[in-house]
């Protein structure tokens, strides 16, 4: 049954780990050390530069599975790059080998029965590092990059949310098979037990990362690939609005007029009947603008137009 309290950043950091021990586990994933006294969430997480909305976004989930409608645009991004590496490291590097050792221990190396488990697990451990290892040489670096504000046209959060999945057949195959495996020799069965317990939680675990992943940390960075094309925008209308053409290259008043006739929504041949010009000397014109200018949209020139006082913005059909 899930704990219904809601954590907050003044509780006690003694009372929250008290309440939910398993917690102990989640600490160290974000840098959290020990003896931290009776200081408050706020307090530890200040002290140990940790962000405490994202921290405690991540305990309320994974305790009550409580998240806000609003708090995608608050969380930290280094915070959660931090917790989500530091899970990886904990659990390839000391989880599924301690896991394995246990196994290995508890089984009859000389049964066949034995040796297929063996095997069943290792299969099963090479698609979890396989998945993880995907994220740290992928998914990591580009989300790094992109809370940096560097341009990333090469990749998207997108395509990671589409391929990511839990691998949990394997595991269910090797539980069963170990659950109908149980030897008479009491010593034996009782490690049996100890590593399907383990088995268990690390089902457990793995499904709640999976949703961590999926519910905070892609709509985290969803979210920060539309301020980077928001912030992309604007860089570029305001470079296109203060670029200065070389005076070889400065418009001449007539191309001014065909900016002013293609801004009030005249067509080619229209702009040709009002300047009494051919519709040909019309398309150069345009050539010339959109050479001189690199501006290629009527959105564009619009925008132009009002900036450099070609137009007033109220005669404009936006």
């Amino acid at each position: 049954m899930r704990n219904q309290k809601l954590y907050e950043p003044d509780d006690k950091m003694v009372h929250l780990i008290a309440d939910n021990y398993s917690l102990l586990e989640s600490l160290g994933r974000f840098g959290i050390n020990l003896g931290f006294g009776d200081k408050s969430v706020r307090e530890v997480c200040e002290d140990q530069g940790v962000d405490s909305y994202t921290f405690l976004a991540i305990v309320n989930y994974s305790i009550n599975g409580y998240r806000a409608s609003d708090d995608t645009d608050r969380m930290s991004v280094p915070t959660l790059l931090h917790y989500l590496k530091a899970s990886h490291e904990y659990f390839l590097n000391f989880q599924l080998s301690e896991i394995r050792q246990k196994l290995q221990d508890a089984l009859d190396k000389d049964d066949n029965l034995a040796r297929l488990i063996m095997k069943m697990y290792d299969r099963y451990a090479q698609e979890i590092r396989s998945h993880m290892k995907y994220e740290e040489h992928n998914v990591f670096p580009y989300v790094d990059r992109l809370s940096k504000g560097e341009t990333t046209g090469d990749y998207d959060i997108e395509t990671f949310s589409k391929h990511h999945g839990q691998t949990t057949q394997k595991l269910r195959e090797l539980k069963n098979i170990i659950i109908k495996y149980l030897p008479s020799d009491t010593q034996r069965n009782n490690r049996l037990m100890s590593v399907l317990y383990d088995l268990y939680k690390n089902e457990e675990w793995l499904g709640q990362h999976a949703k961590v992943e999926d519910d905070i940390f892609i709509p985290t960075i969803r979210m920060l690939e539309r301020k980077q094309r928001q912030n992309d925008v604007s860089a570029n209308i305001s470079k296109m609005i203060n670029q200065t053409p070389d005076s070889s290259e400065a418009l001449s008043d007539r191309e001014k007029d065909v900016i002013v006739s293609l801004v009030q929504g005249m067509t080619n041949k229209e702009i040709a009947d009002h300047l009494c010009i051919s519709t040909n000397t019309v398309i150069t014109h345009r050539r010339n603008i959109a050479r001189k200018l690199q501006i290629h949209s009527p959105a564009g020139l619009t925008i132009y137009a009002i900036v450099n006082n070609l137009v007033d913005i109220s005669t404009v059909k936006l």
